[in-house]
């Protein structure tokens, strides 16, 4: 598949904001992601400037003149539909899907109970409340067993439970970044991921892309500080689950309402070969690690320009809101 974009006036983006940095666990991420984003952007002769919302006020992009945003912030107070709000009050559009979208993209909990409302294939889990209740999960879903942070991203605070003695630990390693703790059956498989660009009828999935990890462990390590992890794009799965994945994929991402741009992880049961959503990503990375790029990059997209053509499809949730004085 090869990329067929349509032609994009630079001068009309007007002067942009990248987004980067911010007050969440992954901020070491969104800055690296940040500032690819903006060197990409200036060499296509974006007027591009970075923008710390950690260290500025939001209405400072108001009164900076900034006509767009893109945004390269990941997890909360960026991701989760906080950042997105603010923009809409300034009427300045912003990269990616709007403020419900994200905020229910966020919380891994909503998200799976709407797809799975959906008919949407998710893999069982349980919100728990304590490290007794996680023994309970444990219990019931079976080992092993995922202990993660509801409102989270990049794997910070996920636990892998083996046994019933990991319990604890790995609940108060997930409190600690969330109040909001869920434990997940763990789904054996191939582990992939697939990006969606684009709006309503004209959202299409990029290819999807295999991930083999050292000893199976996608850690925050793994993804973005060493080359130990292999991506494989063509991902070399069984005729016609790609497909099947890149379908599946855009039903979850219109089921949210998500717009521009989102990259969705799955996981496909070794046995069944079925399946399953684990979460969307609303501002995927952008780093030298990152899946949207590669993905891109399979259908002759270069980095510059999938940059590009996402800060072009920036919007607000109403446009008629866009009233700047």
């Amino acid at each position: 598949m090869t990329a067929h974009l349509n032609p994009i006036d630079v001068q009309a983006l007007g002067k942009v904001a990248v987004l980067m940095g911010g007050r969440s666990a992954e901020r070491e991420v969104s800055l690296m992601s940040g500032a690819g984003v903006l060197a990409a952007l200036r060499s296509r002769g974006v007027d591009a400037h970075a923008f710390d919302p950690a260290e500025r006020a939001m209405d400072e992009l108001r009164r900076d003149g900034f006509d767009r945003c893109f945004i390269a912030l990941h997890g909360r107070f960026g991701e989760d539909g906080t950042v997105q709000g603010a923009l809409e009050l300034l009427g300045i559009p912003y990269t990616g899907p709007g403020v419900m979208a994200s905020a229910v993209a966020m919380d891994k909990l909503m998200t799976k109970r709407i797809w799975l409302a959906e008919g949407l294939p998710t893999p069982a889990w349980r919100q728990v409340h304590s490290a007794e209740e996680t023994r309970a999960a444990f219990s019931a879903l079976g080992s092993p067993m995922i202990v993660k942070p509801v409102r989270e991203g990049s794997t910070i605070g996920l636990t892998k439970v083996l046994s019933l003695e990991q319990c604890d630990a790995a609940y108060a390693l997930a409190a600690g970044q969330d109040p909001m703790v869920m434990c997940e059956q763990f789904i054996a498989g191939d582990e992939v991921t697939c990006p969606v660009l684009g709006t309503g009828d004209q959202a299409r999935a990029l290819p999807v892309i295999r991930i083999v990890a050292p000893d199976g462990n996608y850690d925050y390590q793994n993804k973005y500080f060493t080359d130990d992890t292999q991506y494989l794009v063509p991902c070399g799965l069984p005729e016609g689950e790609e497909t099947v994945i890149q379908d599946l994929v855009l039903k979850a991402f219109r089921t949210l309402d998500c717009r521009g741009w989102a990259r969705a992880d799955v996981m496909i049961d070794a046995r069944t070969r079925r399946p399953w959503l684990l979460e969307i990503n609303t501002s995927p990375g952008m780093t030298g690690h990152s899946l949207v790029p590669m993905a891109a990059r399979a259908t002759g997209l270069a980095y510059e320009d999938l940059c590009l053509n996402v800060l072009a499809s920036a919007d607000l949730d109403n446009a008629a809101g866009d009233r700047r004085p």
